[in-house]
């Protein structure tokens, strides 16, 4: 009696080790593409103001608890900067991407799955979020700090775009 109940005990417990990736696999994964805070000038590679280092603090609270187990930016400081605060608040590394090849960081997101955070520019954004399969909306303006989409993609590959605001920085 031991031996059946030992062998149907090992037999469920193997079904549900075998079950476990693929029903990780079925999850919808959620990706977050927002342009970086506001910026101290235009030439080089500016920083974020204090505002925008407001705005990073406030993104990265907003997002604390979406499941991120990756965030990407562009090499430029304004964007690791905006990414700086939720990589500490989630103890996540900062992979950057070329900005000018966002296709090849968007097919590592594909390939690595989960829920991120990518951090682009106002000409970069809409790109991504077409690239992810989401809906951009108007072009980003050059004073516009405030677009936080949150691409979710279904089960059957589905993407659906949401439109949030990132919380002003005062």
């Amino acid at each position: 009696m031991a031996t059946f109940t030992t062998r149907l005990l090992a037999a469920a417990a193997l079904a549900l080790a075998m079950l476990a990736p693929a029903a990780s696999a079925a999850e919808p994964s959620v990706i977050y593409v927002v342009r970086h805070g506001e910026k101290t000038g235009n030439d080089g590679d500016p920083d974020l103001t204090a505002k925008g280092r407001i705005r990073a603090a406030n993104i990265a609270t907003m997002l604390k608890h979406t499941g991120i187990r990756r965030i990407y930016t562009s090499k430029t400081a304004r964007t690791r900067q905006t990414a700086a605060p939720a990589a500490a608040l989630l103890g996540l590394p900062v992979s950057e991407y070329d900005a000018r090849q966002p296709e090849e960081m968007v097919e590592q997101l594909r390939l690595a799955g989960g829920n991120a955070l990518v951090v682009g520019h106002s000409n970069t954004v809409g790109k991504l979020v077409s690239l992810l399969g989401g809906q951009p909306g108007s072009a980003i303006g050059d004073d516009e700090y405030d677009r936080l989409y949150q691409l979710v993609r279904g089960h059957d590959g589905s993407v659906t775009t949401i439109l949030l605001s990132s919380p002003p920085a005062h």
